[in-house]
């Protein structure tokens, strides 16, 4: 989420784009990301200041499946910085899920029973202006920070913990390298039986799934569950589809988590298209999160009868394997709440 240090300069393991250099070519400047889409100067209420609190970052290949000419495309609008991030609102806060409270070791949040969630890195590939961590400090919270020492120690006294849960940021940040020798790390750890990564690089920087990644995934020693993340149909393309196909190939189960969001999939029509689309690309719906309440997030939110609505619409259209679960994190509670 937040920028990292510039990423290493290994050479490509396979042809086609090397990911790092598609990463490091990433839109970062609203003026060329609107003229990219020949939107000059066409965007009401585009936000310098927000852009500065919380900088623009989104890779060309997702800018390529936005629609040029539509400043309202649902792709555009989570990413573009906006004035009304900068509206303060009653409810919303910094720590918008409890992160801080449930602070186990550096880098590691233990919330729910079994599961420890590790963030990996502060860096993503794209800053969603929804992000719940948007105001994470990661630069004390990094699990990264001694070289994943006091983290895995922590999961490795816990011997109620059975799920390591990759997060950040995105851990598909890190080059694949790096991921092995988390993961080397976490292998010595008799009560781990599963490994779960959360992450959008899949969608966002398909190149980022090559030989040298599947070769790591191919040769972790538990089942691992890749919950990718797709808010709308329009997100999915050819490349999405291959790099789910290698994650699969790999022995992963795949699961899409999206966030119901204002101006981008809610109605049924949307949140439709999505499941369909990404269960055909090899992605389970998982959950439909209702948004997390971030300071700078207000305007995406859908209230929860609406949220309902929706839902219930959704399961009279859908065949039930391809409805996902509507939710909130709350804090404190045991588990993703229900609606």
């Amino acid at each position: 989420m937040i920028p990292a240090a510039p990423l290493s300069t290994q050479p490509a393991h396979e042809a086609g784009p090397d990911w790092k250099r598609l990463w490091r070519d990433a839109v970062r400047d609203p003026a060329e990301l609107l003229a990219l889409l020949g939107l000059d100067g066409r965007v009401p209420g585009l936000s310098a200041d927000a852009a500065a609190q919380f900088p623009l970052r989104v890779p060309r290949g997702f800018v390529a499946r936005m629609r040029p000419g539509d400043p309202h495309d649902p792709l555009l609008r989570q990413v573009l910085p906006l004035d009304d991030e900068l509206r303060p609102m009653p409810g919303f806060g910094l720590d918008a899920v409890g992160d801080g409270a449930a602070k186990a070791a550096t880098g590691v949040i233990h919330k729910y029973r079994g599961r420890a969630l590790l963030i990996a890195t502060g860096s993503c590939a794209v800053h969603c202006r929804y992000c719940f961590r948007r105001h994470f400090p990661y630069a004390d919270e990094t699990a990264a920070a001694a070289q994943w020492r006091e983290a895995v120690e922590a999961i490795r006294a816990d011997a109620s913990l059975d799920e390591v849960i990759l997060s950040g940021g995105d851990p598909l940040s890190l080059s694949t390298a790096k991921l092995a020798e988390l993961t080397a790390q976490l292998a010595g750890i008799a009560h781990v039986r599963r490994l779960r990564i959360h992450t959008r690089l899949p969608v966002v920087l398909p190149e980022r799934v090559d030989a040298e990644f599947d070769a790591w995934l191919r040769a972790l020693p538990w089942p691992v569950a890749v919950v990718i993340h797709a808010n709308h149909a329009n997100e999915f393309d050819a490349d999405v589809d291959a790099a789910l196909a290698s994650l699969r190939d790999a022995g992963a189960t795949v699961l899409n988590q999206a966030v119901l969001l204002r101006g981008v999939n809610d109605s049924v029509d949307a949140l439709a298209a999505l499941c369909e689309r990404g269960y055909a690309g090899g992605a389970l719906p998982y959950y439909l999160h209702q948004l997390d309440r971030v300071q700078g997030a207000a305007h995406f939110e859908v209230g929860d009868d609406e949220a309902r609505a929706l839902h219930r619409a959704l399961i009279d259209r859908l065949p039930g394997y391809l409805v996902p679960k509507l939710v909130r994190e709350v804090q404190g509670d045991g588990a993703k709440r229900g609606l």
